[in-house]
């Protein structure tokens, strides 16, 4: 039996539930401010949290810059119980919520280098960043770098948008740009699902690149033909070796999902899918799961959708993460 309590919130005005969830082996507080309101423990944890408040270069809509906070509050209402685990969250793991990224920084450069810093010293064991725009990735990436050689790095891109301009209005470390940063900077290979606004430019640079392979929106989903694709796709997950780094930008999903991301596309993958996408990463047994980063999360201030389907799914995240682990130490 579960115990509960109230607490109002001041993010969008709501009241929450603040519960006492009945572990496996006590009754543990309700921390307000962490992942899922999990107390945390001494020691090193086995996932980190990483809220990252970056917005400076979003171009349609605003307000990525609240989505860690939003997202952690809206984890307090989501269900510690998954399937592929014994028990429920934190099932004996440590699960640890940083402090937030402070922010600082005069110019775009200078934010990107701080964001790096402040990930490369929270690297180990597995980190879940929360963003924040997807012009963050970049700098993600260099963190990355200081743990695993990039050149060996496969980017599991969920995403609207190709993000593999050379520039947007004159800005080259735009959102919009940031997986053509990524493989600047040495990233081998990226594999990108939902992809459904593009350029010219970026769909030229894919056919004649070859560290880039796409499965469109509307291949996935095409109702002829669109299990085969979908099929291909899980298919060539299962099969990846070495380093992955999964980045999440919420507008890869249909906006009945997310209606409030930065740039929400019609014609989007279903929740359902991005969970069947993250089990099958996780599960990918000569590769090694890196981390993640869950991004472009703007806050629903009518219904709270987006936060808390974004918190559904840096949940999803850690419990395929653990689950892989477990298994792993059999």
């Amino acid at each position: 039996m579960a115990i509960f309590t109230y607490s109002t919130l001041t993010l969008c005005g709501f009241v929450t539930v603040k519960r006492l969830i009945l572990r496996v082996w006590n009754v543990t507080d309700f921390v307000e401010g962490n992942f899922l309101g999990l107390p945390e423990d001494e020691g090193e944890p086995d996932v980190i949290i990483l809220p990252v408040p970056y917005e400076l270069t979003s171009s349609y809509g605003q307000g990525s810059i609240e989505g860690p906070k939003a997202t952690i509050a809206a984890s307090s209402q989501v269900e510690l119980y998954d399937a592929l685990l014994p028990e429920d969250l934190p099932c004996g793991f440590r699960i640890r919520t940083a402090e937030p990224w402070d922010g600082e920084g005069g110019t775009l450069q200078e934010q990107l280098a701080g964001i790096s810093e402040y990930i490369s010293r929270q690297m180990s064991p597995f980190p879940v960043v929360l963003g924040g725009e997807h012009g963050m990735l970049p700098a993600i990436m260099k963190a990355v770098g200081e743990k695993v050689e990039l050149n060996q790095l496969t980017i599991v891109q969920i995403d609207a948008h190709a993000d593999l301009r050379e520039e947007l209005e004159g800005d080259a470390f735009s959102h919009a740009c940031a997986a053509r940063r990524a493989l600047d900077l040495g990233v081998g290979n990226i594999l990108q699902i939902g992809i459904r606004a593009f350029s010219r430019e970026e769909a030229e640079f894919t056919a004649n690149d070859d560290r880039v392979q796409s499965w469109l929106a509307r291949d996935i989903l095409n109702p002829c033909g669109g299990e085969v694709a979908w099929n291909n796709w899980l298919d060539t997950l299962s099969n990846l070796s070495g380093p992955i780094w999964l980045t999440l930008d919420m507008d890869g999903l249909d906006p009945s999902y997310v209606p409030t991301t930065g740039t929400p596309v019609p014609g989007g993958l279903a929740f359902w899918q991005v969970v069947e996408t993250i089990e099958t990463l996780a599960a990918a047994t000569n590769a090694t799961w890196v981390g993640a980063d869950v991004n472009e999360i703007v806050p629903d201030s009518n219904n709270n959708v987006t936060q808390f389907t974004a918190a559904m799914l840096v949940t999803k995240i850690v419990s395929a993460h653990l689950a892989r682990r477990l298994r792993d130490e059999k």
